[in-house]
């Protein structure tokens, strides 16, 4: 069995040279590590020729983001599973055969992620992945120790593994035969949400995406793009549109879609009043090119098999978060996580 840990980098030197070590010293017994270059302008190419030669480095023409970036690296890459792991995370001792074990024991396990804590605050989870992910019925994301910005500590509230909706692509365990069958991430999202796209691709063709919690892995965050970022506000909510319409099954589109419209609106409101003028303006300028572009995005939906799929949340997350003041997972309904309303 071979698998491939793929490091994306782009300019981010500073946490090759941080973590790298870590990942090597944790990894290569039973995985090769990989770092694909995102034509970086930081010298980290120089870096790691002059200080890991044993490392392979895949040399990308130019910033193909996130979703392509990865999609061109494993085009070169032969393995039976690949682990997306991003260059701001710190690995543990023995964080890769739990997952794989929990992965061979099903066929149907298509993708999988550890338990993801925050490096600077490490009795914490971290915002991107915690203890697995979910979507509530407007498609918000949220996980298992993270609800928006409200952030657990793990006291092993979560240590079941279980089946999630989405895994993170901050480290995202994938059997690199479906990989390739689902034509891997959608590059149309460049960065952020695609590996929700991912894995709700993965589910409506029959798969499953699971949580394992004997795994452990610490991850800084916002390594590329800060939280309070314009462009990250724009890709979040454009990317969210783009998935929710490639995905949703037809007879949830327009009730969803107005209802999505507005709690947006409201949302560019309180960016406003909150003083966040390029955040207003972003919301606007993501659903205008969501809707710009709605001819190519009509022939991605086309070629989906729309299901009934598991692990959504059927409550609105950003009604119990923000005015019930639901702020763990464990406040929300467990049992309206289940396969939909027919």
């Amino acid at each position: 069995m071979k698998i491939a840990i793929v490091i994306l980098n782009w300019n981010g030197r500073q946490f090759l040279e941080r973590f790298l070590p870590n990942i090597i010293e944790n990894s290569t017994e039973v995985a090769e590590v990989i770092v694909a270059d995102n034509d970086s302008a930081d010298n980290s190419v120089q870096f790691l020729q002059e200080n890991y030669p044993g490392i392979r480095v895949i040399r990308l023409d130019q910033n193909y983001g996130f979703a392509e970036g990865y999609n061109k690296a494993f085009a070169q890459i032969e393995a039976d599973y690949y682990v997306l792991l991003n260059s701001d995370l710190e690995v543990t001792l023995n964080w890769i055969q739990p997952v794989i074990d929990l992965m061979e024991s099903d066929p149907l396990i298509a993708a999988c992620q550890p338990k993801i804590r925050s490096y600077h605050n490490p009795e914490k989870f971290e915002y991107a992945g915690a203890a697995g992910g979910f979507i509530d019925k407007y498609g918000y994301p949220f996980c298992r120790g993270r609800l928006f910005q409200s952030i657990e500590e793990d006291h092993g509230q979560y240590d079941d593994v279980t089946e999630i909706f989405w895994a993170t692509g901050a480290c995202m365990f994938v059997r690199a035969e479906v990989y390739h069958k689902m034509k891997g991430l959608d590059d149309y999202f460049f960065a952020h949400m695609e590996e929700i796209d991912f894995c709700w691709r993965l589910k409506n063709y029959g798969y499953k995406v699971m949580y394992c919690p004997s795994s452990t892995v610490f991850h800084i965050g916002g390594g590329t793009l800060p939280k309070n970022n314009a462009q990250k506000t724009y890709l979040n909510i454009r990317n969210n549109n783009i998935m929710l319409y490639k995905n949703l099954q037809s007879k949830r589109l327009a009730r969803v879609f107005m209802a999505r419209f507005f709690l947006d609106f409201l949302a560019s409101l309180k960016f406003l009043v909150d003083g966040g003028f390029k955040d207003f303006f972003a919301v606007f300028k993501a659903h205008f090119d969501f809707w710009k572009n709605f001819g190519a995005l009509r022939e991605k939906r086309e070629k989906i098999e729309h299901q009934r799929v598991s692990r959504i949340y059927w409550g609105n997350i950003v009604l119990e978060h923000f005015i019930q003041k639901k702020t763990n997972f464990s406040m929300l309904d467990q049992s309206l996580f289940t396969n939909g309303p027919e």
